[in-house]
């Protein structure tokens, strides 16, 4: 997690090891009969820049793990430094996050598929558009902890919902779905409330926009006359 200060004491950082491992878990989960078991038997066609999209993911999410632990552990002068480095390396995330989106919609184009490549293209843009604010503000209130922590928590959750979405064994239940996507928000409001009695406003603005991020949004913007004009133009440039 990003961090300009220390803080000046390590007390509750436990919880956050919890939520960095539980996104692993999720990812984990959602991706492995479709690209991470599949990478252990080498049946694995994707394109280039789906492998490198992987590689930064999995290394945010093992970034997250290791500032986490660096500050339970009261290793605060590390986890300023590393702190300092995932400024830089959440623009990576949202620049190679956008590379794959667009990546996809061309190898659509390009197999005449333009309709899959229209439709496509919302999901991804919609997440890096919802973990841009959370990962920007977290950096900016970097110096107050309290806020920088959760902040942290929710961008991250924003990215989970490919993973979350790949698992076929929810039944496609769009309330289901959410319910797991946002589950490290809930531990965290939970969490809150039982130790502190507190509701705290940055969970629940994370709730309600990736509640607005979601699929029912996505299915309404695929189907709007001016999104598919805007893709349409584009997929002719690329044709």
């Amino acid at each position: 997690m990003v961090t300009g200060v220390l803080p000046r004491a390590r007390t509750g950082w436990s919880i956050y090891v919890g939520l960095s491992l539980l996104f692993v878990l999720i990812v984990a989960v959602g991706f492995w009969p479709s690209y991470f078991g599949a990478l252990t038997t080498g049946d694995v066609d994707r394109p280039w820049f789906i492998h490198f999209h992987a590689v930064v993911y999995v290394g945010w999410l093992g970034l997250f793990v290791a500032q986490t632990l660096l500050a339970a552990k009261g290793r605060l002068r590390q986890h300023m430094r590393l702190g300092n480095f995932l400024i830089g390396y959440g623009v990576v995330v949202i620049l190679v996050g956008l590379l794959a989106a667009f990546g996809m919609f061309w190898v659509r184009v390009q197999a005449g598929a333009v309709a899959e490549a229209q439709a496509g293209l919302v999901s991804p843009l919609t997440d890096m558009i919802a973990f841009t604010p959370f990962f920007a503000a977290a950096v900016y209130f970097r110096r107050v902890p309290d806020l920088h922590k959760r902040l942290m928590i929710v961008s991250t959750t924003v990215l989970l919902i490919a993973a979350v979405a790949r698992m076929r064994f929810l039944g496609g239940d769009l309330l289901v779905i959410y319910l797991v996507w946002v589950s490290p928000i809930w531990i965290g409001m939970i969490r809150d409330l039982l130790s502190r009695r507190l509701l705290h406003p940055v969970y629940v603005v994370g709730l309600v926009a990736i509640a607005l991020e979601g699929t029912p949004t996505r299915r309404f913007i695929r189907e709007t006359d001016v999104w598919l004009d805007i893709t349409g133009r584009l997929a002719q440039l690329i044709a």
